[in-house]
């Protein structure tokens, strides 16, 4: 959960002046496509390694979001907004956080880590490669506030053809690298409201705290 919460940082900085022409095209079309669905459900893995610490794990996740509306998970861990309030459920401690949407800044919304460049970065193309046999733009994040901030350096593998995030490697300071693959990515399925909803009823025994 440490290096998921980690993630919100990112998206607090301000938004870096100068960009790469090629990549900005890029993203732009990126951004759109995501901007332009109603709803999306997406599937994704992530490794957390560190050398130095030995730390090497991997968790899976879904995601569906409709408007400012979303539901996730991540692990064991399962993130609710309605648009108003977030509920974050957290398995291990059997304790659910419950905030205001606006106090977290969406940093854990699928729709926010499915375009992470929008705010708080430098970007510059790299290069173009394969990626599972498909071929992939590869652009890189940098922080404007490199001192404020955990990561150093993120890359982006974008696909040429549908113009859709497929990986995201991000690199802390401290050595932690996690890397983020989108394994499965739905434009506008059905989705009932209820998804968004919070009930506590489905959480037996676990302990609310409202910030």
């Amino acid at each position: 959960m440490k290096y998921l919460i980690i993630l919100i940082g990112l998206f607090t900085s301000t938004l870096a002046v100068a960009q790469d022409a090629k990549a900005q095209g890029i993203l732009d079309k990126v951004s759109a496509k995501i901007k332009a669905q109603k709803t999306f459900y997406v599937e994704f893995s992530a490794q957390i390694k560190n050398t130095s610490s030995g730390q090497n794990e991997t968790v899976t996740g879904k995601g569906w979001v409709k408007g400012s509306k979303f539901c996730a998970t991540y692990g064991e861990n399962t993130i609710i907004s309605n648009g108003v309030k977030t509920w974050t459920v957290v398995k291990e401690e059997k304790t659910v956080y419950e905030a205001d949407a606006s106090d977290d800044g969406e940093g854990m919304n699928p729709k926010k880590l499915m375009t992470i460049w929008e705010t708080g970065f430098k970007n510059k193309y790299e290069k173009e490669e394969t990626l599972n046999g498909e071929a992939v733009h590869v652009i890189n994040l940098f922080p404007k506030n490199a001192k404020g901030s955990e990561y150093h350096t993120i890359v982006l593998y974008i696909s040429k053809s549908t113009n859709e995030l497929k990986k995201a490697i991000m690199k802390s300071n401290d050595g932690t690298v996690m890397t983020y693959s989108l394994t499965k990515f739905t434009s506008n399925p059905v989705v009932e409201d209820t998804k968004f909803v919070f009930d506590a009823k489905k959480y037996p025994g676990y302990h609310v705290v409202k910030d």
